[in-house]
C-alpha cells in the first residue's frame, strides 16, 4: 500500500477536511461546494504528508514541470553536483578535507529542497481549484445585494457571505504556505550557489598558496548550516500551517 493511501486514511487528515467541509456547510454553502473545501484540504495534507515522511532515497520528487519550484530545484541539484566535482577533483589537504564534511549537510538540504519543492507543486495545484476572482466578485454582488435586501433575506446572504471567506480562508493559507516555501527554495538555493563560487576561489586561492583557508572555511560551514537548518524550520512551519 502507498505511502499517500496511508495518509488518506489517516484519522487527522479524514477530521481536516470534514471540519473544513462541515463549516463551510455549517453556514448554508451548497453541498458540492464544501464538498470541495473539504477534499481540497484533505487530499493537500495528505499529499504532504506523505511525501515529508519519505525518507533521502528519492530520486523523482513529484513537482510541476516548468514551475517555480522546479527552476529553483534544477539550480540547487546542479550547484550540489558541480560542489561534489568539485570536492572530488581537490588535491589533499585541509580544503578538500572540510569540503567533504560538508556534503552531509549539503545533502540533507538538498532532500530537503525536493520535500518543499512537493509541496509548492501540492499547493499550487490544490489552488488551481479555487477561483478566485470568481470568489471575490460574488462576495462583492451579495455584499451590494445586503444592503438593498429585505430583513427577511439577511440570514440567508450573511450565510452565503460566510461561506465564501470560508473558501477564501482556504485559498489564502494554501496561496500563503505556497509563498513561504517558494521564498525559502529562492534564498537557499541562492546561498548554495555562493557556497559553491566561494569554494571555488578558496581552491584556486589556496592552490597558489596565497590563502590559509581555515576561517573562511568555517565561515561557510556556518552558512551551510543555517541552509539547512532554515529549510527545516520552513518545512516545519509549513506542516503546522496546514494542519491547523
Amino acid at each position: 500500500m502507498s505511502r499517500f493511501v496511508e495518509e488518506l486514511k489517516d484519522a487527522w487528515g479524514l477530521l481536516l477536511g470534514a471540519t473544513a467541509a462541515g463549516s463551510a456547510w455549517a453556514v448554508d454553502v451548497h453541498p458540492a461546494a464544501a464538498g470541495f473545501v473539504g477534499v481540497a484540504v484533505w487530499l493537500t495534507k495528505a499529499g504532504i504528508a506523505s511525501f515529508q515522511s519519505r525518507g533521502e532515497s528519492r530520486t523523482a520528487p513529484a513537482v510541476t514541470p516548468r514551475s517555480q519550484e522546479a527552476g529553483w530545484l534544477e539550480r540547487a541539484r546542479s550547484a550540489s553536483h558541480r560542489l561534489g566535482e568539485l570536492s572530488s577533483s581537490m588535491k589533499p589537504g585541509p580544503l578538500a578535507d572540510r569540503v567533504a564534511l560538508m556534503r552531509p549537510q549539503v545533502n540533507d538540504s538538498m532532500a530537503t529542497l525536493e520535500r518543499l519543492a512537493e509541496q509548492a507543486s501540492l499547493t499550487g495545484t490544490a489552488l488551481a481549484g479555487f477561483d478566485l476572482d470568481k470568489l471575490k466578485h460574488e462576495h462583492a454582488q451579495l455584499t451590494r445585494a445586503r444592503k438593498k435586501a429585505k430583513e427577511e433575506l439577511l440570514q440567508d446572504l450573511d450565510r452565503a457571505l460566510a461561506s465564501l471567506s470560508s473558501q477564501r480562508a482556504v485559498a489564502d493559507r494554501l496561496s500563503g504556505t505556497r509563498e513561504r516555501v517558494l521564498a525559502r527554495m529562492e534564498s537557499s538555493t541562492i546561498s548554495i550557489e555562493e557556497l559553491l563560487a566561494r569554494v571555488v576561489e578558496l581552491s584556486a586561492m589556496s592552490a597558489t598558496g596565497a590563502l590559509e583557508p581555515t576561517g573562511a572555511l568555517d565561515e561557510l560551514a556556518d552558512a551551510l548550516e543555517g541552509v539547512r537548518q532554515g529549510l527545516h524550520e520552513t518545512e516545519q512551519i509549513t506542516r503546522d500551517a496546514l494542519d491547523r
